[in-house]
């Protein structure tokens, strides 16, 4: 891959989340919610139910202060308590139903979600990828929708159970005391001004957090993956100190989000007490004049506690639900990104021969660096074109361009004389095979990693793709044979091997168009020998495309084409470059003398 396929954007200079509205993406996540209609009328039913069931019983507690203890009725007292007691059971259970069903529910939410963003991830141009670390795009199907999915277990029931307790004590207070609801309702402009001044600050503390989480997960995935070059450079202090910057930075904004949520309980606790000692002394006053009853002051009490702590815990929800909007929003944006698929309109080709041309072709990654310029060659159908040139030269931007990872910024590419913009990028890649320098293999068993290339091949045919890529061989000692399961990137295997599987995988496809990235760059001579013949099986009777560093290995194509700074220098067969002793012929030379030497 050219150095501009590789470069990613460093973690700490990664581009800072646009806040989005809140209500937007509460809605959003409402709707994969809603999708679940008729868990989530469950859910509604069990919390009303549970919520009803608390509300009852201060007022039962009245009654039985009124009419049972006061009068001595000793045997109505008995009964009321078995009363109480069996209210209480049934909201128990009716609590754990709706706790079991809005777990089953926001984990399907999240699953959802889950698969949804992956699913964008696939569909996404390779452009995006490259500006971002995989860290940080772990981040977000991790973390972020972690957070979501613990917000909507807990938020969705707190939200409504506190609805339904604010509405129904406020109603039972007025029924049973006027006077009292009124003293009752002064705590809440004071508990209204408290939310807000400090929920204000959560929402920018808790989106800071999560951004700064992500730059955490994408430096540790980068400087993992990369140990053997830190421990050969002995960078570990210099690694260690970056990671503490960024934990630094994490750290202290986690505090102040912390700090502020926390603030809120607190607050909130001193505003309800006010309003208990202000109703417990207004309550007592009017006691001693006669106009209310002890157990109406004591169902009062708690009817203000049940009033008071609504408030409270929809302040305490806010800013959890800070918390997953941050993170929601955050998933969202990769959503809402413009797909390689959208606003195509391309079509499929049949009958393909492989010619391929490419008619002054200019191209750029960023606007102020031209990479390719003015590049004009044909490929006929079933010859060998060879890209050579120093690194940084144009030759994988070449491939890149003929696959659509990127399209041209000016002239035209062509396969059959159809601009390749006209057709379907799904089955213009279908035409493709490629085998990179990266022998990329997926964890599962050495078949299906074959099987990769044709989804619908049969054992056989696995096989034989096998047999035709040298790979057989090697695959047949192996314990389990074909049903070897691969470790992470293949690492049981040794990089030929994986080369020899990729190879495989090509041959399975049956492309029309063959693209080879290097292929045999990080292998001895031996193994190099086994993939120089699965390659020659692979290529034969394909339009095929070879990127290679080595000039033994491109001798015999048809045509060669020398790269340098963005530039077609000069294009021929191997004889011609050489007769016309330009770049080509230098180039040669120097490997010639390094292998004599």
């Amino acid at each position: 891959m050219s150095n501009q396929m590789r470069s990613r954007v460093p973690v700490h200079q990664m581009p800072k989340v646009r806040a989005k509205h809140t209500g937007p993406t509460i809605k959003r996540l409402w709707n994969y919610l809603n999708k679940q209609r008729a868990a989530l009328l469950m859910v509604y039913i069990f919390t009303v139910l549970s919520s009803l069931t608390a509300l009852l019983g201060p007022y039962l507690v009245g009654v039985t202060i009124d009419n049972y203890i006061i009068p001595r009725d000793y045997m109505g007292l008995i009964q009321i308590c078995l009363i109480m007691l069996a209210i209480h059971l049934f909201g128990s259970v009716v609590t754990w139903v709706q706790a079991y069903i809005m777990t089953a529910l926001s984990q399907n939410t999240v699953l959802h979600l889950r698969k949804d963003l992956f699913s964008k991830y696939q569909k996404l141009p390779i452009s995006f990828f490259d500006k971002r670390s995989t860290g940080e795009l772990m981040s977000r199907a991790t973390n972020d929708i972690e957070n979501v999915s613990s917000t909507l277990n807990q938020s969705v029931t707190q939200l409504l159970n506190s609805i339904v307790t604010l509405i129904g004590s406020l109603v039972i207070m007025i029924i049973l005391d006027i006077p009292l609801t009124l003293v009752a309702l002064i705590s809440i402009p004071l508990a209204l001004v408290v939310t807000r001044n400090i929920a204000k600050y959560t929402k920018r503390y808790f989106k800071e957090q999560q951004q700064h989480l992500g730059d955490l997960n994408g430096m540790i995935e980068e400087t993992i993956s990369g140990q053997k070059v830190v421990k050969l450079y002995r960078q570990e202090e210099k690694e260690t100190l970056r990671f503490r910057e960024i934990s630094e930075r994490l750290n202290q904004v986690g505090i102040k989000a912390q700090m502020m949520s926390g603030m809120m309980g607190p607050f909130m606790n001193v505003v309800n007490n006010l309003s208990f000692a202000l109703i417990a002394a207004v309550g007592g006053w009017l006691v001693f004049q006669g106009q209310t009853q002890v157990g109406v002051v004591v169902s009062f009490l708690s009817y203000s506690r049940q009033f008071g702590r609504p408030i409270s815990e929809l302040a305490n929800q806010y800013n959890l639900i800070q918390s997953a909007v941050a993170g929601a929003e955050r998933v969202f944006e990769i959503m809402d990104m413009k797909t390689e698929h959208e606003g195509e309109h391309g079509k499929p080709i049949t009958n393909i021969q492989g010619a391929v041309r490419f008619d002054d072709v200019s191209f750029h990654y960023h606007p102020d660096k031209l990479i390719l310029q003015n590049i004009s060659f044909t490929a006929h159908p079933g010859e060998k074109v060879a890209l050579v040139g120093p690194t940084g030269a144009g030759k994988t931007s070449v491939v890149n361009l003929l696959t659509r990872f990127y399209d041209i910024v000016d002239g035209a590419i062509t396969i059959d004389d159809v601009d390749i913009r006209q057709i379907d990028k799904d089955h213009l890649r279908r035409l493709m095979g490629m085998v990179l320098q990266d022998a990329h293999v997926f964890s599962g068993t050495i078949r299906e990693n074959i099987r990769f290339g044709k989804l619908d091949a049969t054992d056989e045919e696995i096989e034989q793709a096998a047999v035709l890529a040298n790979a057989d061989t090697f695959i047949k000692r192996l314990p389990q044979g074909y049903d070897t399961m691969l470790s992470t990137e293949g690492s049981n295997l040794s990089h030929g091997q994986r080369q020899l599987l990729t190879i495989a995988r090509a041959i399975l496809a049956d492309p029309d168009i063959l693209i080879l990235d290097e292929a045999t760059s990080s292998v001895d001579t031996r193994t190099e020998m086994h993939i120089q013949e699965a390659m020659k099986v692979l290529m034969q009777g394909r339009t095929s495309f070879v990127i290679a560093h080595r000039l033994s290995t491109i001798q015999d194509a048809d045509t060669i084409l020398y790269l340098e700074q963005g530039r077609l220098v000069e294009q021929g067969t191997h004889e011609e470059l050489l007769a016309a002793k330009g770049p080509y012929y230098e180039l040669y030379q120097s490997q010639f003398q390094r292998v004599v030497s």
